[in-house]
């Protein structure tokens, strides 16, 4: 069976949606329930970009950010980083917020940081606005590597283990995870890949790409977006990318099923705002980043940056975040990354 965290529509959710609850205590817009209150006009936002400049997280931030204020739909959409813990930082910092009109971007990355950074403050507790975007992950290597495909990197680490170094984003995040399944690919458990995977984390993808570039990592996991350029300059070289089909930046990579690995994996990102917030509150987000979502500049961001568009707000986006918390935590224990 093929290994896959791929980011699909949930079956089924259109009842929940017509129930007009929330499970976090908040009735949003997008998935056609009626709140009891109007939805709240929303002038200006802050957002939270929960890690440091130059990778995904960053790169949605500021593109939301972007088209907010040149679209006129906000006056001011002020982002501010703070990183850190697989965006568990962040995630602390959204749960003191008192401005309700406070967006976190957020994502695969941060679900798999909270289980294995046991993290107090949870997903569960905030209030979902939309999911906004799905993107491919591709392991890179520096441009002289001695790797020329996949399975010779997966054969090095596997034979000669922590001295072969991998490096990526957070620890338990979509990287991390990607880079346990293909150990499991190859035939390791959960008590093997933990003795042979040697994974650097960092808060950003700058870090990753320094490390790269330094040729101090023997390889590198990261979004598609994140590694695009430095693949096109030739700094680096994309072994495999982790869509079922060639990725729109990177269309001559192969696919890791291409490759000989049965695994399709993408990485999901969107917005959460602070728990407990009145369902004007959160219907009036929702119904700001529609209006964001169909707009030509955001498609135009969806192209530039190489993204999916993998829009969902509403119940279907809180019971999608509560199925992907299971998803991931499951596939965290079976590849020995949480006990």
């Amino acid at each position: 069976m093929r290994k896959s965290l791929a980011i699909i529509a949930l079956a089924g959710v259109a009842a929940l949606t017509l129930s007009g609850c929330n499970p976090r205590g908040a009735a949003v817009g997008g998935g056609g329930a009626e709140s009891e209150e109007a939805a709240a006009q929303v002038d200006d936002v802050s957002i939270i970009v929960p890690a440091d400049p130059g990778g995904g997280w960053d790169q949605t931030g500021r593109a939301v950010s972007a088209v907010l204020t040149d679209e006129d739909l906000v006056g001011t959409a002020a982002v501010t980083n703070i990183g850190g813990a697989g965006g568990t930082v962040g995630l602390a910092s959204l749960a003191n917020e008192k401005d309700p009109y406070t967006l976190m971007v957020t994502g695969l990355v941060m679900v798999g940081a909270v289980e294995t950074n046991a993290a107090e403050n949870r997903i569960e507790d905030t209030t979902p606005i939309a999911r906004l975007t799905e993107e491919p992950l591709v392991v890179v290597v520096p441009a002289d590597s001695e790797y020329q495909t996949l399975q010779d990197l997966v054969d090095a680490v596997v034979a000669d283990g922590q001295s072969v170094t991998i490096t990526g984003g957070s620890a338990g995040g979509a990287d991390h995870i990607l880079a346990g399944l293909l150990l499991e690919e190859a035939g390791l458990d959960g008590a093997g890949i933990t003795e042979k995977l040697n994974y650097i984390p960092n808060a950003g993808g700058g870090e990753a790409v320094s490390l790269l570039l330094g040729n101090n990592a023997a390889a590198g996991i990261s979004g598609v977006g994140e590694f695009a350029e430095y693949v096109e300059s030739g700094d680096l070289r994309a072994l495999a990318v982790s869509s079922d089909e060639p990725a729109r930046l990177l269309p001559d990579t192969p696919t890791m099923i291409d490759e000989g690995f049965d695994i399709t994996y993408t990485n999901w990102r969107g917005l959460l705002a602070p728990g407990g917030i009145s369902d004007a509150d959160a219907e009036g987000l929702v119904n700001l980043v529609t209006e964001m979502h169909e707009s030509a500049a955001w498609q135009e961001a969806l192209e530039t940056n190489g993204w999916t568009d993998a829009f969902l707000t509403g119940d279907e986006f809180s019971t999608f975040v509560d199925e992907n918390v299971t998803d991931v935590t499951s596939t965290l224990k079976n590849i020995g990354l949480v006990s």
